[in-house]
């Protein structure tokens, strides 16, 4: 299967490491313009140098400005003004005890889990919908369908970006944009590393310690390891491409088999 985005412009929130920037690279790797989203200039700018060093004659943008905030969203609509493809990725995620979540916590989760994806999503959909073209991409996660105990309050976020993106879908209906979320599973970063570690013994070997957190907290999961962030932004240059022109209002599974249900 040949993928080309040759032409086209992406912006990946939340992508100067991790999952965004394993995304960043895979749209790269495809042919894409690709805008690089991060807080502060300085991560932005390192980011944009190892996926340059990687892929000489990349065609990258230094997009950087905090989602959470009028001034950063104004920040990046100047770097990039419209785009092709929108990957919503930006997310906080990390345990705490579910009564002991305060409400600034709660806050914090829904401002930046899902009203940034809200914001560049209603800054950029108008442009598609007048281009014929366009896609946008929310990452969700299993938490959405399989809320962890240690962690409802980014659960919680999840499941609400399932329904933000099926109800863009619709308002984008029959316009030639489609809009999915992708359901990622356990997945390994380095913040997922930190994660781990908060729930296992933190003297374990990191291998030693995968297999104790996926045993004791994520059962689930048919392929028992965590996934790469690779496997995550295969599923994103797919559902950014031509190629998948039939596929809107969904929740696309990376997830390993960790959510049991036969159903996308």
């Amino acid at each position: 299967m040949q993928i080309d985005l040759s032409g086209k412009t992406a912006l990946v929130t939340g992508s100067t490491q991790g999952i965004g920037a394993a995304i960043a690279t895979g749209l790269v790797r495809a042919g894409a313009r690709v805008a690089v989203n991060g807080r502060g200039p300085e991560t932005v700018d390192r980011a944009l140098e190892r996926i340059a060093a990687e892929h000489p004659g990349a065609d990258l943008v230094a997009a950087p400005g905090d989602l959470t905030d009028d001034g950063g969203l104004r920040r990046v609509l100047d770097a990039v003004p419209a785009v092709d493809v929108l990957v919503n990725n930006l997310g906080v995620f990390g345990a705490r005890p579910a009564l002991e979540i305060t409400d600034e916590e709660w806050r914090r989760y829904f401002e930046v889990n899902v009203l940034t994806a809200v914001r560049t999503t209603r800054a950029y959909l108008p442009g598609m919908v007048e281009r014929s073209w366009g896609r946008v991409l929310n990452i969700a996660s299993d938490s959405a369908v399989v809320v962890p105990a240690e962690m409802i309050h980014y659960g919680m976020t999840k499941t609400a970006l399932l329904s933000v993106t099926r109800g863009f879908a619709k308002e984008a209906a029959g316009s030639g944009v489609t809009v999915n979320s992708v359901i990622a599973g356990p997945t390994h970063t380095g913040g997922v590393e930190d994660f781990v570690y908060e729930l296992v013994d933190r003297d374990l070997p990191w291998e030693e310690a995968q297999r104790v957190f996926m045993r004791e907290h994520r059962p689930m999961s048919l392929i028992q390891r965590l996934i790469e962030p690779e496997e995550i932004a295969n599923m994103v240059v797919y559902l950014a491409s031509p190629l998948a022109s039939a596929t809107t209002g969904g929740a696309l599974r990376v997830d390993g088999g960790y959510v049991d249900s036969i159903l996308p």
